[in-house]
């Protein structure tokens, strides 16, 4: 892998990380909306993250790769089975019930007074959060190193 391919892969990270804050920020901001689509309560989300893999030109199944029963002179090399870093694939409704409190003045309290609350549990999206910027944190020190080590490259040569 090139060091341009480790920026390239920190570089996805931080966007998914991105993605990642914004739906903490959403989910935190519908945490008391009690009407929505449908009349429903708003309904956390949580991204759905998949590897984003490089196209390779060969027919090898993954236990192949694993074991390494190939042959590198079949027409592709390492760099063509490495990843190309993180996307995300979806954002996934949580399924978990909603929550109900009891306010019998709230005007979208049910005949006994309970109204539905969202999904939304603050101390979780609080530590997602902490997680999510740890993350982007990691993936910053990652493409630093690497413009590190190029310049250190560059300085060989004087």
């Amino acid at each position: 892998m090139s060091l341009f391919g480790a920026i390239d892969i920190s570089g996805s990270g931080m966007s998914a990380s991105r993605l990642w804050l914004d739906i903490i920020a959403n989910n935190i901001a519908n945490v008391n909306t009690t009407r929505g689509v449908n009349n429903e309560p708003y309904r956390r989300r949580l991204p759905i993250f998949s590897e984003a893999l490089k196209e390779a030109n060969t027919d090898l199944s993954f236990d192949d790769l694993v074991e390494g029963s190939y042959d590198q002179g079949e027409g592709f090399g390492v760099n063509e089975l490495l990843s190309k870093g993180v996307m995300a694939s979806r954002i996934a409704d949580d399924p978990t019930a909603f929550k109900m409190a009891y306010e019998p003045g709230h005007p979208d309290a049910d005949a006994k007074g309970y109204v539905k609350m969202p999904n939304v549990n603050i101390v979780n999206e609080m530590v997602n959060m902490i997680a999510a910027n740890r993350a982007y944190d990691a993936s910053i020190q990652v493409t630093n190193a690497a413009k590190t080590m190029m310049n250190k490259a560059l300085e060989i040569g004087k």
